[in-house]
């Protein structure tokens, strides 16, 4: 009641009493205000597959970032983080929810994106609304190149990136190469690319650009059977890829004809089995690789410890790119969208064999792949690769890998 008195006072002074009453209610309504957004959450968004054939891919996604979250206590800023997860069933949807997490739930930051189409789509509204995005896969180029933005920063590995660490192996195949790509921009960069990389010595002895979530497989590996290659290169995703495999296996094509394929994840063989896997692949990690960073041996152990199973490399995917985000939050010291954008520009894991950061240019994490071979005798349920190679072995390689500013073609705008 004092509280009231004091106020039925204020507004009956007059001249300056008035005047020195109201600021001291402004000021602290403002300083009321200020404390409850100090300890409100900080809220980040996340758009990952929850349905359809990607939505085991989505799982690991959303699982490895979740594990970032847990790592540090779920604060950032000594505040709580809450996350939002939301669906990327289709580009259009993504694009859509991402507009809702910045409308409806205010998130400072999103990690998410899996197909290139869906990050695509999201880009636009990062860029539009000022809101950080770290995409955890899409490999079309286009995403740090040609439709790079500020706001935008890229986990996988371009295709062009990914496919000059492998056509040299497949070229020692033959000069007869096959191509099996999806229908849209993540196949079509494949084919685009490998078109290029066999112009001067080699031959492209047929190709298909399959639809998205095709049934039946069979008369793609009939004709692939008819034409007899040295060897095939795919560019399908999630559920296509096993389901190929499946056909591929089921047709005695497996050892017959060698197939090669990049920014492959671990769900898609777990999902095939051991009699069907085969083939050599380009990946963005391996929890099996020798040369892992202490960081990411303790990340594989703390998840087969909650799963049961060790991390796909989509677990990896959404733990390092949550990582990062969170990483630039603490050390931006504020939720500021431009601070973020800044501080993840400087972000670094540099422990390890190969030490990895956003470059500034044009956002892409700069790391090299994998290169895993599925081996001839899988005896464990989950362990299905041997790493044979990386992209490249010195960090002045691997920048060379990812090309100049004019071969990429990203021309960032300003902040």
């Amino acid at each position: 009641m004092k509280d009231v008195k004091h106020t039925e006072t204020c507004a009956f002074s007059i001249g300056s009493g008035v005047r020195t009453c109201l600021l001291g209610i402004m000021l602290m309504t403002a300083s009321m205000t200020a404390l409850s957004q100090e300890s409100d959450p900080v809220k980040i968004g996340m758009i990952f597959p929850k349905q359809g054939p990607s939505a085991a891919i989505g799982e690991y996604l959303s699982r490895g970032a979740m594990l970032a979250v847990e790592q540090r206590g779920s604060k950032v800023l000594g505040r709580n983080i809450e996350v939002v997860f939301l669906d990327e069933s289709s580009a259009q949807q993504a694009q859509q929810n991402f507009q809702k997490l910045v409308d409806e739930h205010k998130v400072v930051g999103v990690v998410g994106g899996n197909s290139s189409a869906a990050a695509l789509a999201m880009m636009s509204v990062a860029d539009r609304t000022k809101t950080p995005l770290v995409v955890a896969g899409a490999a079309a180029r286009e995403v740090t190149g040609s439709n790079c933005n500020p706001y935008t920063f890229r986990f996988q590995a371009t295709v062009p990136v990914q496919m000059a660490g492998l056509m040299p192996m497949v070229k020692k195949e033959g000069e007869d190469v096959y191509f099996i790509t999806a229908a849209y921009a993540f196949g079509q960069d494949i084919l685009h690319t490998g078109r290029e990389l066999l112009k001067d010595d080699g031959n492209e002895s047929g190709v298909d650009e399959v639809p998205l979530n095709t049934a039946d497989y069979s008369s793609y590996v009939l004709k692939i059977r008819s034409r007899k290659p040295h060897a095939v290169v795919g560019g399908l995703v999630g559920q296509d890829l096993s389901s190929f495999l499946k056909t591929w296996n089921s047709m005695g094509m497996k050892g017959k004809i060698p197939f090669y394929e990049i920014a492959v994840s671990d769900t898609d063989f777990w999902d095939v089995g051991p009699a069907a896997s085969t083939g050599i692949y380009a990946k963005p990690w391996y929890y099996n690789d020798p040369d892992n960073a202490q960081g990411d041996k303790e990340f594989s152990k703390l998840f087969a410890q909650k799963y049961g199973r060790p991390p796909a490399d989509k677990a990896y995917s959404g733990w390092l790119t949550m990582r990062s985000l969170l990483d630039a939050i603490d050390a931006a010291k504020s939720t500021d969208s431009k601070e973020i954008v800044k501080a993840l520009e400087n972000w670094k894991d540099d422990k390890g064999t190969f030490p990895a950061y956003y470059r500034k240019w044009d956002h892409q994490l700069i790391r090299p792949s994998v290169i895993a071979k599925v081996k001839d005798q899988i005896t464990d349920k989950w362990d299905f690769f041997d790493v044979i190679a990386h992209t490249s072995q010195k960090q002045e390689d691997t920048l060379a890998d990812f090309g100049t500013q004019e071969e990429v073609g990203c021309k960032m705008s300003e902040l």
